[in-house]
């Protein structure tokens, strides 16, 4: 009695099985069809990473532009420059519409060299290297960074003003 449940079983095996791994043949392919693999690109928020092409580029597609730009230099080379955190894609399109580039682009912050200070709830961002030096990141003290940006703003101001007068 034993012996013939375990045929029937080992039958009923072995006449699914190849419509089973049929079944998984053609979901992972469909599967593979609607979402094609992506690469993961790194920049760093107020920094470059120049990409050479393929193919020449037609039509470029960035998801959210506040997290990353993109300029051309040729059809054949793009620079990436990190604007704030987070991830965006990227999409490369060539003359007949064929994508030529599918990217996930995430920007980082620099970690290398740099000291935060926490005070309460306020953030103060220093580049230490040896000498440290305030700088601005994001997540800083929106009330310190708008001061240090006004000092920024006057001191362009009066180096323009210095060219101006000077006739250049």
């Amino acid at each position: 009695m034993v012996w013939k449940l375990q045929r029937k079983i080992v039958d009923r095996m072995l006449t699914t099985a190849p419509q089973m791994a049929l079944t998984a043949m053609i979901v992972g392919s469909s599967i593979a069809m609607i979402a094609p693999a992506q690469a993961e690109v790194m920049v760093v928020a107020d920094q470059a990473k120049v990409f050479r092409l393929d193919e020449p580029a037609e039509t470029i597609i960035l998801g959210n532009p506040s997290i990353a730009d993109v300029t051309i230099h040729d059809r054949r080379t793009i620079v990436i420059t990190g604007k704030s955190y987070g991830s965006t894609n990227l999409v490369v399109l060539n003359e007949v519409s064929e994508p030529v580039v599918e990217e996930m682009i995430t920007v980082t912050a620099e970690m290398t060299g740099y000291v935060a200070v926490q005070r309460n709830s306020r953030r103060f961002t220093y580049a230490c290297n040896p000498n440290c030096q305030e700088v601005l990141r994001l997540g800083d003290d929106p009330r310190r960074i708008s001061q240090v940006a006004g000092t920024i703003a006057v001191r362009n101001a009066l180096g323009e003003d210095a060219i101006s007068a000077n006739g250049n």
